[in-house]
C-alpha cells in the first residue's frame, strides 16, 4: 500500500472514528468496551419479520414464542405477538451482536393486552434460555420484580408496586456493576439487589411471560 493510501487510511479512522461496524450476522457476540453506548429504536427493521440480528429463545413449555416489528402510530417496535398461554412460559429475544457485564440498560414498554400476563423487562448477563437476570413490569399485578432464572427456574430477588395501565408506555432502567443490581421505574428507584449468580459478560434483551402481548421500543445500553 502506498504511503498516500496509509495516509488517506488514517484520516479516515480520525475522522470517522476507529471503532468497527457492528456485524448483523454474527453468531458469536463482540465485547463492548466500557462506556460505549448503543441504542436500538427498531427503525432500521422490516415490518412483520423478526430482526435478523436477534435470537429468540423460550424458558418453559408451549410453542415457541413470536416476536416481529410493528407499528405503532408510525414508529417501529419490537413486538411479542404470541398468544400461547402454558403458565410456566418465558418468551425471550436476544441481541446476536454485543456482551457486556457492567451495564446500564434503559428500555420502554407498552402492554397492549394479555390475560394471563401483560408487560415484560429487559435481560441481561443471559448465558442461555434458562440462565440470565431479568427485570418486569406488569400491569395486571400493578408490580415490578426482579428475577433471576437458573436453569430455567426462576427466582424472584425484590419486588415494588407501581399503579401502571394497559396501552401507555412506561420506562424501565437497570444498572448492574459486579454484583449490586439497581432498578428504575420511569426514573424512580424502585429496587436495589446484591446477587452473584451471573458473575460473568452475557447478552442482553427482552422478555415477557405467556400471552403479553407486549411493545417494546428505544433499548439503550452503556457498557459500566
Amino acid at each position: 500500500m502506498s504511503l498516500l493510501n496509509f495516509s488517506l487510511l488514517g484520516f479516515f479512522f480520525f475522522v470517522f472514528g476507529c471503532t468497527p461496524a457492528i456485524d448483523p450476522n454474527l453468531t458469536t457476540p463482540l465485547s463492548i468496551d466500557n462506556g460505549k453506548e448503543i441504542h436500538f429504536n427498531f427503525e432500521k427493521y422490516s415490518v412483520n419479520q423478526t430482526p435478523d440480528d436477534w435470537s429468540v429463545a423460550l424458558t418453559g413449555k408451549g410453542k415457541m414464542c413470536d416476536w416481529k416489528i410493528l407499528t405503532d402510530n408510525d414508529n417501529k417496535v419490537l413486538a411479542q405477538v404470541s398468544s400461547e398461554t402454558f403458565g410456566y412460559r418465558f418468551n425471550l429475544i436476544t441481541n446476536n451482536t454485543i456482551s457486556a457485564k457492567d451495564v446500564d440498560i434503559t428500555v420502554r414498554f407498552k402492554a397492549i393486552k394479555g390475560n394471563e400476563d401483560q408487560g415484560g423487562g429487559p435481560v441481561w448477563r443471559y448465558q442461555d434460555a434458562n440462565n440470565y437476570y431479568v427485570a418486569r413490569a406488569n400491569p395486571l399485578e400493578n408490580n415490578f420484580r426482579l428475577y433471576k432464572v437458573i436453569d430455567g427456574d426462576r427466582k424472584m430477588l425484590k419486588t415494588s408496586s407501581f399503579k401502571m395501565e394497559a396501552n401507555q408506555w412506561y420506562k424501565l432502567r437497570i444498572i448492574m456493576k459486579d454484583n449490586k443490581i439497581q432498578c428504575y421505574f420511569n426514573d424512580k428507584l424502585a429496587m436495589t439487589a446484591i446477587d452473584d449468580s451471573f458473575a460473568s459478560a452475557g447478552k442482553i434483551g427482552l422478555w415477557s411471560k405467556s400471552d403479553a402481548y407486549t411493545y417494546f421500543d428505544d433499548l439503550n445500553l452503556i457498557v459500566k
